[in-house]
């Protein structure tokens, strides 16, 4: 049986050993801070949406695109799947993207053509192909607790937030690299900050006006601005979420061409 002085002991080596190496304790809990924006950022059902991105340059709108996704969770993989539709403009109406697994595809029933495209090429404005999709964080990077930090949201509202620094662990990830800034008493993600293979900032975007929808409130709001120039700023405003049945065959390539719209 150990003594009292033992036990006490043993305790202060534990603290010392702590102190010694900060960053001791801190992977899990980082991990399980970033499954934890997961689940406000997604529902836990399939589901659908509709995102509306604005390009503004100078403070002046440019651009405007309408999408519908349709994102249902894979539990083999733990990663969603999607498949967006283009609805505005006009011009771009029936245009798809489909991605499953590490794979991205466009389709354009005009030229009926299906072709792969890349997760980091421009979509519009600031966003990027990946930036539309629903994807599990937790399950494309490796996340580390940077510290505490008070931080302003787009609005200049305060939030008490953790810091988290997260890397690629597989070839699925969006973004070789990324930093979040997590909502301590929510889980909200607030903030993001998004890098190239290189290291290099791309963009910078604020997460807002929370809202009741599906299952738990969620960002209805992403503002992307452009790390070189902070006049280049796009929008995304998500709207008419709704928990939906998808059939298994829209996340087939072949299917694309016979894809009829809800």
């Amino acid at each position: 049986m150990k003594s009292r002085r033992d036990v006490l002991m043993f305790g202060i080596s534990a603290t010392i050993g702590t102190l010694a190496n900060p960053g001791f304790g801190q992977a899990e809990s980082a991990q399980e801070i970033l499954a934890a924006t997961d689940k406000i950022r997604n529902p836990g059902v399939p589901f659908r949406l509709t995102n509306t991105i604005v390009e503004y340059r100078g403070g002046q709108p440019q651009n405007r695109l309408g999408l519908i996704v349709y994102a249902k969770e894979d539990k083999g993989s733990g990663q969603f799947r999607n498949l967006v539709r283009f609805v505005d403009p006009p011009a771009d109406a029936g245009k798809l993207i489909l991605s499953s697994g590490a794979v991205m595809w466009f389709y354009d029933p005009a030229a009926k053509a299906t072709v792969r495209i890349s997760p980091q090429q421009r979509l519009i404005g600031q966003a990027s192909n990946g930036d539309v999709l629903t994807v599990n964080l937790n399950t494309d990077y490796t996340a580390k607790l940077a510290g505490e930090e008070v931080i302003q949201d787009a609005s200049r509202q305060e939030h008490a937030c953790w810091h988290l620094d997260m890397t690629a662990s597989n070839e699925t990830a969006i973004y070789n690299r990324c930093e979040m800034w997590v909502e301590k008493a929510t889980n909200r993600p607030i903030k993001g900050k998004f890098y190239s293979d290189s290291n290099r900032l791309l963009k910078v975007a604020y997460y807002g006006k929370y809202e009741d929808h599906v299952d738990g409130y969620r960002a209805t709001e992403a503002i992307i601005i452009d790390a070189v120039d902070s006049g280049l700023v796009t929008k995304m405003s998500f709207t008419d979420y709704r928990a939906v049945e998808i059939p298994e065959a829209w996340f087939q390539r072949d299917y694309l061409p016979r894809f009829k719209a809800d």
